[in-house]
Parts: C-alpha cells; sequence; structure tokens
C-alpha cells in the first residue's frame, strides 16, 4: 500500500510540471499575444501620454514594474503553472471590460489633462493584462499570482485631484519636520505657511519641493520588500507607512541642509546640482534607515509568529472527543 502511493505521487510529481511541459505552451501563447494585442490596437491613442512616462520625473519607476511583477511571476512558476486552464467565463468579460473602458475615455477625458489621461488609461492596460492572464491561465492560476499582479496597479498614475492632495500633504509634512529639525538644531527661522525665512533668506516648500517623486519609489519599493521579508500582513503594512514618514524626513533633511548651506557657507549652494540633482545622496540616508528597519521588523515578525500556539485541526478535535469518552 506505501509503495503504490509513493509511485502515484512520484506519477503526479511529473504530471504537473506545466513551465516545462508543451501542454501549457498554447497558453503561454495566447497570453503573449492577449498582451501584445491592445499596445497593436490603441498605439495611436497610447503614443502620447506613454511619452510623459520618460519626460516626467514623477514617472521614471513606472517602467520598472512590469519588469518586477513580471520575475515574480517567473520565480513562482511552479506554484503559478501547476494547473493551468482556460477560462472565457472570467477572462472574457474582464477582457471586454478594459477595451471599453479604455474606448470610453477616448471620448470622456481630454487629452490635455495628460495626468488624468494617463491614469485612466494605465488602468485599462492592466485590466486587460490581467484579464489575458486568467482567460489563458485561469482562476488557479490568478490565485497563485495574486501579488505580482495586484504589484501592476503601482504603474499607475494618480489621478489629477488625488497627486494634488498627497502633494499637498507631503509639503505639509515636510513643513513640519523641517521646523522641528531648526528647533532641535537651535537655527532661528521665521515661518509663514510652507514659507521660512533665515537671516533674511527666504525658502518656500513649493510643489517641486514635496518629494513626491521620491515618496513614491519609497512606497513602491517598500511594498516590493515587505512582500519578500514579511510574512504577516500587518507587518508588511506597518513597514509600507514607515516608509511614506521616511520620505517625508528625508525631504526635509534636504530641505534643512539646503537652506543651511545657502545662508551659512555659500549662497551658490541653493542653485548647485546637490539642490537640482541630489536625490540619490538624501535616497541613500532614507535606505539607511529603512534597511535597518526591515532587518528588525522581520526579526520581531518572525519572532511573533514562532509564539503564536499552532491552530487546532479538525483531526486533534476529533482526538480530544475520543481521550474524553474513554474511561480512565
Amino acid at each position: 500500500m506505501t509503495h503504490r502511493q509513493t509511485s502515484k505521487t512520484g506519477a503526479q510529481a511529473q504530471w504537473i510540471v506545466p513551465y516545462t511541459s508543451s501542454k501549457t505552451m498554447p497558453h503561454h501563447v495566447w497570453f503573449l499575444c492577449l498582451s501584445i494585442l491592445p499596445l497593436i490596437l490603441f498605439r495611436l491613442p497610447l503614443t502620447s501620454p506613454l511619452s510623459a512616462y520618460f519626460q516626467d520625473d514623477r514617472y521614471s519607476h513606472v517602467a520598472f514594474i512590469p519588469l518586477i511583477s513580471a520575475c515574480l511571476v517567473y520565480s513562482r512558476r511552479k506554484a503559478i503553472f501547476l494547473e493551468v486552464q482556460f477560462c472565457l467565463s472570467w477572462g472574457v468579460p474582464l477582457l471586454l471590460l478594459g477595451m471599453v473602458f479604455f474606448w470610453a475615455i477616448q471620448r470622456t477625458v481630454s487629452y490635455s489633462d495628460q495626468n488624468d489621461y494617463l491614469s485612466y488609461a494605465t488602468l485599462s492596460l492592466v485590466c486587460i493584462w490581467v484579464a489575458a492572464f486568467v482567460l489563458s491561465y485561469g482562476r488557479k492560476a490568478l490565485r497563485a499570482a495574486a501579488f505580482p499582479l495586484s504589484y501592476l496597479l503601482l504603474m499607475i498614475p494618480m489621478p489629477t485631484i488625488l497627486l494634488d492632495r498627497a502633494v499637498g500633504a507631503l509639503q505639509r509634512g515636510s513643513a513640519d519636520v523641517t521646523h522641528a529639525l531648526f528647533q532641535v538644531m537651535g537655527v532661528p527661522a521665521d515661518w509663514l505657511g510652507l514659507g521660512f525665512a533665515i537671516h533674511g533668506s527666504h525658502f518656500e516648500i513649493a510643489k517641486e519641493c514635496s518629494g513626491i517623486h521620491s515618496t513614491l519609489i519609497l512606497f513602491v519599493t517598500s511594498v516590493l520588500a515587505g512582500h519578500l521579508f514579511l510574512r504577516s500582513i500587518a507587518a508588511k503594512l506597518c513597514f509600507s507607512v514607515f516608509a511614506v514618514f521616511v520620505g517625508i524626513v528625508k525631504n526635509a533633511v534636504r530641505v534643512v541642509t539646503i537652506a543651511c548651506l545657502t545662508v551659512y557657507v555659500d549662497g551658490s549652494f541653493y542653485d548647485s546640482w546637490l539642490h537640482r540633482k541630489g536625490g540619490v545622496v538624501f535616497g541613500a540616508f532614507a535606505l539607511a534607515i529603512l534597511v535597518p528597519s526591515l532587518l528588525a521588523l522581520r526579526r520581531t515578525d518572525l519572532c511573533f509568529r514562532r509564539e503564536q500556539p499552532p491552530s487546532r485541526t479538525k483531526e486533534d478535535a476529533t482526538v480530544e472527543r475520543r481521550a474524553l469518552r474513554e474511561p480512565a
């Protein structure tokens, strides 16, 4: 009996290797064709807004998200492509929904508002890609690839109404932390709204100085790092929120550094490379905070999971009931 079970298990193990089997090749071909099809059909409408990805610094990180998602799928290909099947019941409606949504925004969203158009167009493109995945591989593959496919949502730019609120919140947060740093350092600064003056030199935390781009990069990176190194949802959520806070602190440190160097060292620092292109330097400061925090949170997360008692199964409950019924 034991020998037969082992043989059956071995036969199943040889059968469920779809990523090396020729049986899954049609699924991969279908997915590739369905993923490229919208890029061909919507080539002209997408040409203008997609150029913003390469011209606007706020979207420079977007090009890496599909690559990261593809790498995550490839790394878990054994589990994702364990059982693949065409799923028309879910895939076709999602595919039609994405194409109809893209057709609708052509007539409702103005091309002049490039940010909103790019946001909605990217949303429809992601919807079509997810639909192509479901149609080609099925619902079980969708559940196994939940995070890589959800990670694609981070490539969608925020609509203008949300972007303005996010920029305003980052401006106010940077101003509050900057004010606190000045008080700790003993620097006399006169504040008026988002602007301040030091010894007659006036500065303002404008929208361009909100740190929205670097904060988005830190948030996207924290979501990926939390998925790779953390296990509990609470730990992942805490780390992503902490990454946004670190982005605000990093931006405040940049403001304080530029202002102090300009006032106390040389006025040319205001127009120097440190102000215009010094994001890498202060980004290293943010990483110096986030990396140890991630390691500490990972250790705490692992210790907490070890201390949790194992969950009782139905078999355990059955054994306990039988033990109570038996006479002592």
